[in-house]
């Protein structure tokens, strides 16, 4: 991040300041795993380790080119278990690549369909429409 390191615990409102992001998103990565939760002193409050600065970095590269919430999860897990991510990661990559061709696979499916509902749409007439009917194009679709 580019804040200035801390050598002490800091508190939430802090390390959202200096990470440039709200003290709701912290909390949010902390509810769905990949921010662990802090330690809480007596009074309740949450003190982060000045490391979690590097795992927010992390974060926000992950997101950034469009990791999920589980597979930042992974990708963490295997940072936090100090084993050598890259060659981990790589196999987790070419699966998730795996994931997004199989997507855009699917979008071009829906894509050509809604193309040709659209120039159907465009060829019917609303006289061609039996009354019963609510659009003759929609009927047609299963």
């Amino acid at each position: 991040m580019n804040g200035p390191r801390m050598l002490k615990a800091v508190k939430i409102g802090e390390l959202a300041r200096q990470a440039g992001m709200a003290t709701s998103a912290i909390r949010f990565y902390e509810e769905a795993g990949p921010l662990p939760a802090p330690y809480r002193n007596p009074s309740g409050y949450r003190d982060y380790d000045p490391a979690v600065f590097d795992r927010l970095a992390l974060i926000r590269a992950g997101q950034a080119i469009g990791l999920t919430l589980e597979q930042l999860k992974t990708m963490l897990g295997v940072w936090d278990d100090r084993e050598i991510p890259c060659s981990h990661l790589s196999v987790r990559i070419d699966e998730w690549l795996g994931d997004i061709e199989g997507a855009l696979e699917d979008l071009t499916r829906l894509r050509h369909g809604m193309m040709e509902l659209a120039g159907e749409a465009d060829r019917n007439e609303v006289t061609d429409c039996p009354p019963e009917s609510v659009c003759r194009t929609l009927n047609g679709v299963r």
